[in-house]
């Protein structure tokens, strides 16, 4: 493992870049307006949700001719906006009319239109801030009483005990390296990204449901989790009430541990923790671009497939591709023929409220099919997707055909996935 960001005992600086932002150069009429599609939610779960929530941009055409051009180096820039704000960062996008694609110095993306910009100047590029900076930073735009922890590869921003945010932090850092481990093993290129990954843990639902609603609107009371896509960080918040359990000092180490898996919110604790871990890392390791067209039937079958808790274990989580029988039974019972070719073509399922935890669960059931049987072809897929440009659009018809080119025909891959799940259940059943 490359090593990662300074805890608040070490020093020193994360090494490792990712792949630089490219800055392109689009026609007008590819960056004018944009809007965020209605964020998918799931039907009063009985259980935590594991539903993640990211924030889509509608693109208002398909691939063209200048798709294909090549890419300049992203610019380091200064913004003045007309309304006063002073913005620094690099352009990943650049429309011909003056609109860009900015990407901030603590990682959020913002979209700016040619009248918000009054002035701009190409800067050399800042000096990447230490871990605590960084995190003091993040801070700021978030209600008074937050502390930060920094861990390896982390800074968590909560109001909850340390002692639960020490727990999270650890869940985190044994997911990444598991997470990199995995798939380099299996032969993907992962990345280490240029900042550390940020994670805001709330202390009761109350103000993260008022937190969240900037980002998710009337979905925010029916998640416990999300990573957003452009502000590239994970929130939740304490599921357990372990905010409640008493002062830090003198705690056993190991204590908070129990106190939490001993939840009974705990299994859905750790994989909503987990599942949005991921796709912080899927989107900051090389898996996949932010605001690339990637289809949601592998971000989520990713997610879903890490995701699979072990509340036996005082870590909480230890394993990579465990058989998640929530979405197994999902799976068995709500599947349908050609349900799998419907996410493979579009993802509007996901975001139907009455579809949407099948869709989850057919996710899940082919990502965990292919991973185990036919890695390799997974692998080239997922290096196809990876090479996919923030605000590219895929059409239905070429996503199937990318599909069939990888596996072969949906119907057939469903079939096998639908068999492989059944055997799976069967072993699980009492004699």
């Amino acid at each position: 493992m490359s090593m990662g960001w300074p805890s608040d005992q070490q020093a020193g600086n994360g090494s490792g870049l990712g792949p630089p932002g490219r800055c392109q150069s689009w026609p007008r009429d590819r960056l004018s307006t944009i809007r965020l599609p209605r964020l998918p939610s799931c039907p009063a779960a009985r259980r935590v949700a594991f539903l993640t929530v990211a924030c889509w941009l509608s693109w208002a055409c398909g691939r063209g001719e200048d798709s294909d051009r090549p890419s300049p180096p992203a610019d380091s820039v200064e913004i003045s906006t007309i309304d006063g704000r002073a913005l620094a960062g690099r352009i990943l996008i650049e429309a011909q009319d003056g609109g860009v694609l900015l990407e901030h110095e603590d990682g959020r993306y913002e979209l700016l239109q040619p009248d918000q910009i009054a002035d701009r100047e190409r800067v050399a590029a800042a000096e990447p801030a230490n871990a605590r900076a960084f995190g003091q930073k993040i801070l700021t735009d978030l209600p008074a009483g937050f502390d930060l922890l920094v861990t390896k590869h982390y800074v968590v921003c909560f109001d909850t005990s340390r002692d639960y945010a020490r727990w999270c932090a650890a869940v985190f850092e044994r997911l990444h390296d598991a997470f990199g481990n995995y798939w380099r093993r299996a032969g993907l290129a992962v990345v280490a990204p240029d900042r550390p990954l940020v994670v805001v843990i709330f202390a009761d639902r109350r103000a993260y449901e008022a937190h969240a609603a900037r980002d998710l609107g009337a979905a925010a009371d029916r998640v416990a989790g999300y990573y957003n896509l452009l502000s590239n960080q994970v929130t939740t918040y304490d599921l357990t009430g372990s905010d409640a359990l008493g002062p830090d000092r003198g705690r056993r180490p190991g204590a908070t541990a129990a106190a939490i898996l001993a939840s009974p919110a705990a299994a859905g604790l750790v994989s909503t923790l987990v599942h949005e871990a991921t796709h912080q890392l899927a989107f900051n390791g090389g898996l996949h671009q932010r605001l690339a067209p990637v289809p949601l039937w592998v971000s989520e079958g990713i997610a879903t497939f890490f995701e699979t808790p072990d509340v036996t274990s005082p870590r909480g989580w230890r394993g990579v591709g465990e058989v998640n029988l929530p979405r197994l039974e999902r799976f068995l019972a709500g599947h349908y023929q050609g349900l799998i070719e419907k996410i493979i073509r579009s993802d509007d399922g996901f975001r139907d409220p009455d579809e949407a935890l099948d869709c989850y669960a057919a996710a899940w059931a082919v990502t965990h099919h292919l991973v185990r049987t036919r890695k390799r072809e997974f692998v080239a897929y997922l290096d196809l997707l990876a090479a996919k440009q923030p605000l590219e659009t895929d059409s239905p018809e070429q996503r199937l055909q990318e599909f069939r080119e990888a596996f072969g025909e949906p119907a057939d891959v469903e079939q096998a996935v639908f068999r492989a799940a059944a055997r799976l259940a069967a072993r699980r059943r009492p004699p």
